[in-house]
């Protein structure tokens, strides 16, 4: 049985235009020289450069002032080592160098796809029939370092989706805390993801002091590494230390941001070639409060992490760590509500067949069963999901994507048993949606994709990206799909 989808004209495309004001720093001793350089500047040629940087970019940028400021903050242990006091330097030298330490970067240069949707916390102003959601993407810009961004929306009646005028002013985070660690639920949260038999372990915490930052951290990895020889077993541990570090920080946004100026960029050392993918879910807790979470992936040049991200509002974000034994690879879904009282999450730990994780702890996941392999010719490749399941009454509604000859990606869908989601309902003999000619021309070729839908209406709300380059969205009625899941089932 065929399923109808129906594609829609929308389409979001990259802009390069959206920009933000990011920290730029090229190493010590090349800032030791520029901030000389700027010093030895007269006071009237300072005051004529911070004029013609406020000229050109202060209509580009909210509060530049501001991103300045905390731009010069971040130098002080430049400063420091040049002996220079902060507090000696008059405001305008304060701007001028914290200017020289900024760039614009365009984050949705080079593509805007991988889309997610979730239904939107304050659903004030509706009309009947409509839904407030919010879409985020991954968007790519130069050196193909990717964020998080966002978009506001209402869908309609109609199941159209009426997207709002996105705002131009983009902001990273007002503000960015790292955690503040105590020694031993630090050494116990590290004891869940491996074992201390290793030569820097001993080293390590005679250096630990009952509470220390990131930044002390990382100075005794790095003493540590000095002092004894390195195996591979101290390696991993050293690694995996810094990487649960820099893996709990929090963002704020500023009140006066529109959520679609709100920028989710690269912060931790785990992340700095980019955060990619990340499958948001409305979720309700044990106190049925709603949480929003979304499973992501940071990639730092070398290895991938999946990494968890907590908000309640689009304001403020929590990272989360995921680790345990199967917290690799790309593309674990959180289920929207626990079942039997555990957590539960979809992964793809061999990157081919799809897998189910159940855990008491929403950070650590240890075993997980494999649920689903490649079946028909269109997933030989591997298969995988496209975002969080959904709750339906015939079961656990699960899109999938599948990789065939060409290595052409396709979206599928399958079915699931409510309480025993490691149970297979159902799935589509052929695809749900495959890369038309207008769609199979971008960045990746033949590739369409998805982190996660919406039902509305009894429809299935779709965005997907296209050829890893824009992204669009399509609508299946939910009830025609649910019956080519069962019908299936029935006929196997």
């Amino acid at each position: 049985m065929s399923v109808h989808i129906f594609r829609k004209e929308i389409t979001f495309q990259p802009d390069s235009s959206r920009v933000i004001a990011r920290f730029h720093y090229s190493g010590d001793e090349r800032s030791k020289q520029l901030i000389v350089l700027i010093l030895n500047l007269s006071e009237k040629q300072q005051q004529q450069e911070l004029s013609n940087v406020f000229r050109k970019y202060a209509k580009r940028h909210r509060s530049i002032i501001k991103i300045f400021e905390r731009h010069f903050q971040r130098l002080s242990a430049v400063l420091n080592v040049m002996e220079i006091d902060p507090h000696s330097l008059h405001t305008d030298q304060k701007l001028l160098i914290g200017a020289y330490f900024t760039m614009e970067y365009s984050i949705e240069a080079a593509a805007f796809f991988n889309p997610s949707i979730v239904e939107d916390p304050d659903q004030s102003r509706t009309g009947p029939g409509e839904k407030r959601v919010i879409l985020s993407f991954r968007a790519t810009g130069e050196g193909h370092i990717s964020s998080i961004v966002f978009r506001s929306a209402v869908i309609d009646e109609n199941n159209l989706i009426v997207v709002e005028q996105p705002g131009r002013m983009l902001n990273a985070p007002e503000h960015v805390r790292n955690h503040v660690y105590k020694k031993k639920s630090f050494l116990a949260k590290l004891g869940e993801m491996q074992n201390f038999e290793n030569a820097a372990y001993p080293v390590i915490q005679q250096k630990l002091t009952e509470t220390f930052t990131y930044e002390e951290l990382k100075r005794y990895v790095e003493e540590t590494k000095k002092q004894i020889e390195i195996d591979a077993q101290s390696h991993v541990f050293l690694r995996e230390i810094m990487w649960l570090a820099s893996s709990h920080y929090e963002m704020d946004f500023s009140l006066d941001t529109d959520i679609s100026e709100r920028v989710i960029f690269p912060i931790a050392d785990t992340e700095k070639r980019g955060i990619e993918d990340a499958r948001f879910v409305k979720f309700a807790n044990d106190k049925n409060e709603l949480v929003y979470y979304a499973t992501y992936t940071a990639y730092d040049g070398t290895s991938i992490l999946p990494k968890l991200l907590m908000t309640k509002d689009f304001y403020h974000f929590k990272v989360l760590p995921i680790h345990g034994e199967i917290a690799q690879n790309k593309g674990m879904a959180l289920f929207p509500r626990k079942i039997n009282g555990r957590y539960a999450m979809l992964c793809r730990i061999d990157g081919v067949n799809n897998y189910i994780a159940f855990s008491d702890n929403i950070s650590i996941w240890r075993e997980a069963m494999m649920i689903q392999s490649p079946k028909y010719p269109w997933e030989f490749v591997q298969i995988g999901n496209c975002g969080s399941p959904l709750e339906t009454e015939a079961g656990w509604l699960v899109l999938t994507h599948g990789v065939g000859p060409m290595r052409e990606y396709v979206l599928g869908a399958s079915l699931f048993e409510l309480d025993n989601p490691q149970k297979e309902i159902g799935r589509l003999e052929q695809p749900l949606l495959v890369p038309n000619r207008k769609e199979r021309e971008g960045y990746v070729p033949n590739v369409v994709y998805s982190c996660g839908a919406l039902i509305h209406n009894d429809t299935l709300i779709i965005p997907y990206a296209v050829s890893d380059y824009a992204s669009t969205y399509a609508t299946v009625d939910l009830k025609e799909l649910l019956a080519a899941l069962t019908q299936n089932v029935a006929t196997q």
